[in-house]
């Protein structure tokens, strides 16, 4: 079997959790814009947070996340410093202004509604909308108007 074999099975479907999508004919390679700054606030309690995409759970600690669509994400604490960096004047990793860090990230633009589970819940896609694998596994779904603004590509197929 292709890898893009189990691909299509996958999003027949329409669970597209444990894909690798870098083998993927379809695939590209793409990375962050310069762009706005996000805000970041840290979660004081445990929650829930109601995506876009839908619900996801987070933990005391975790990051909340706010876009520049006013769209809003929870990212675990460990996985947001490590992909975000705090801007002046507030530097310390407190509440403020973060620059999402610019990693090369595979995506691919899904023709069908789909889904992905991540740590803290499952995320709902639209077709239309773009499935983006940052490392390994790691999963994540973004808005089809909002990826046109956010992301550029480096490469069509590599």
């Amino acid at each position: 079997m292709r890898p893009s074999d189990s691909l299509e099975a996958a999003v027949r479907e329409r669970n597209c959790s444990r894909l690798d999508i870098s083998s993927h004919p379809d695939r590209l390679r793409v990375m962050k814009k310069a762009f706005p700054p996000v805000r970041a606030c840290f979660a004081q309690n445990s929650g829930v947070l109601l995506t876009r995409e839908g619900p996801v759970s987070y933990q005391t600690g975790d990051a909340i996340v706010t876009g520049s669509d006013g769209e809003q994400w929870p990212v675990a604490r460990s996985r947001f410093m490590a992909s975000y960096e705090a801007l002046p004047p507030d530097m310390t990793g407190g509440n403020d202004l973060y620059a999402k860090r610019s990693l090369p990230v595979w995506a691919l633009r899904m023709d069908v509604p789909f889904y992905v589970t991540i740590e803290g819940g499952t995320l709902h896609g639209k077709a239309g909308d773009w499935l983006v694998q940052y490392d390994g596994a790691d999963h994540g779904i973004v808005d089809a108007a909002i990826f046109a603004k956010t992301y550029t590509v480096l490469q069509k197929n590599p």
